[in-house]
């Protein structure tokens, strides 16, 4: 209700995917041993985590599952715009009868996550959010001890080859930079078409924006809800505005946008130069950046001219590509012939400035065990 997300969204996403990962790591609560063999794992503590406001019950679940499945205790600080959600989780703690101080969900702004960060008591930092927040993190933290797990934000490839089923990549494109209003750090917002479909896969990518609907985020038809707040608000349309400057050709579908609130129609750009800021910026937004490739080789390069590295998209009907392709990306996560699909039992986790280590699966238990 804060976020301004879909309420489809939450059904369908959200809530099925935070119940499975407590599902998940409930399973391996006592069976660590087993997990981790030849060794003794023992939890480190007290973790302290600090979460952003595009997915506030998802982000949450990632958090505090290991860290709880691993026999620690959490302090968490979801974002100051979003934490109903936190809340409402905190209340669910209770009624399950958690002892007290296991789960303990402490509501502010940018200062008080600091001072979760910085605590003493801390052993354990795991923060979700901005590249530059995680780059202070990181410095203030360096000499402590304490450790460090940063997911941090993306500007990911979706990259379309002429072989690949359009239908179904028109689909996986929307969902990938549309879905929750582009409030997604793996969020496919460059999308990499090989030449020689670039003009039959643009008509369709157009025709299906505007079949999107833009709405109450209560209203279980809306495809697109409202924008989390002014500011970002105000990000977005900064970073079109330098688009249309730039020389990119603008498209958007007509979308009457409601009077009160924060709304942005779905955006498409084409006629886009690797140099501009919308193709090497973190958006946020729903907004998309269509440049084109002809070779796998010119792909690769393409995706991989970026400070970030959380995840990609491969859009073709050789298996033999997918792989191929998946062994050259700098990215975390690579799907292939899909968008946004997530697991808990697979570890999700970016390179260079999206950051370091895993959440999800085994690999999401070890920064949160002492291993003897």
């Amino acid at each position: 209700m804060d976020g301004g997300k879909p309420i489809k969204e939450s059904r369908d996403v959200d809530i099925p995917l935070s119940a499975a990962h407590f599902f998940y790591y409930a399973g391996w609560a006592d069976k660590l041993e087993w997990a981790f063999p030849n060794v003794k794992p023992r939890p480190i503590g007290v973790a302290g985590q600090v979460i952003p406001w595009n997915f506030p019950l998802l982000m949450l679940a990632w958090k505090i599952a290991p860290a709880l499945a691993a026999g620690n205790t959490v302090v968490l600080k979801p974002a100051e715009t979003t934490p109903l959600s936190a809340l409402l989780f905190a209340d669910i703690c209770m009624q399950a009868e958690l002892p007290d101080g296991v789960v303990n969900i402490l509501t502010g702004a940018g200062k008080t996550g600091s001072l979760v960060v910085s605590h003493p008591a801390v052993r354990k930092v795991a923060f979700t959010g901005s590249t530059e927040v995680g780059k202070l993190i990181q410095r203030s933290l360096a000499g402590t001890g304490k450790r460090l797990t940063l997911e941090l934000g993306g500007k990911a490839a979706n990259i379309v080859f002429e072989d690949a089923p359009l239908d179904a990549a028109v689909e996986g494109i929307v969902n990938g930079i549309y879905f929750n209003q582009g409030h997604v750090c793996c969020a496919g917002s460059r999308l990499l078409v090989q030449e020689s479909i670039f003009e039959p896969l643009l008509e369709k990518l157009k025709i299906r924006l505007g079949t999107l609907r833009l709405g109450d985020p209560l209203d279980k038809n809306t495809d697109i809800g409202a924008i989390n707040s002014k500011a970002q608000l105000e990000k977005i349309a900064g970073l079109v505005e330098s688009g249309v400057e730039e020389g990119a050709e603008l498209f958007q579908p007509e979308c009457k946008l409601p009077e009160r609130g924060y709304w942005f129609p779905p955006t498409l750009f084409t006629n886009v130069s690797q140099s501009y800021r919308i193709a090497r910026e973190e958006i946020f937004g729903p907004v998309l950046s269509v440049l084109t490739f002809r070779t796998p080789d010119e792909a690769v390069e393409k995706a991989n001219n970026t400070p970030y590295g959380l995840s990609a998209g491969v859009w073709t009907d050789k298996g033999s590509r997918i792989l191929w392709m998946a062994e050259r990306m700098r990215a975390g996560v690579v799907w292939a012939n899909t968008f946004n699909r997530f697991d808990p039992t697979s570890p999700f986790g970016g390179y260079k400035e999206s950051g370091y280590g895993r959440e999800g699966g085994l690999h999401g238990l070890l920064p949160y065990l002492e291993l003897s």
